[in-house]
């Protein structure tokens, strides 16, 4: 199954934060825990882990770039 995933807020008054590196590449697999990338607030740069396995389909925010809180970052397939 085809899962959009979005950019979670992780930090109380988070808005937005800017993608600063994707630990994948498209048809990568991943397991639960996985780091899938990492984005960076006006605070901290987080790594955001997978929630559970899968496979990288397609990525919607590329490297450098900002996403909203809720925008859809990547899409994966649900293994």
């Amino acid at each position: 199954m085809k899962v959009k995933l979005k950019l979670a807020r992780v930090g109380m008054n988070m808005e937005e934060g800017t993608i600063i590196a994707w630990h994948l590449t498209v048809g990568d697999s991943f397991k639960a825990g996985d780091a899938l990338y990492d984005v960076e607030t006006e605070k901290v740069t987080n790594e955001v882990e997978a929630p559970g396995d899968g496979r990288l389909l397609e990525i919607l925010v590329a490297e450098g770039e900002i996403a909203l809180v809720g925008q859809e970052v990547c899409i994966v397939e649900s293994l």
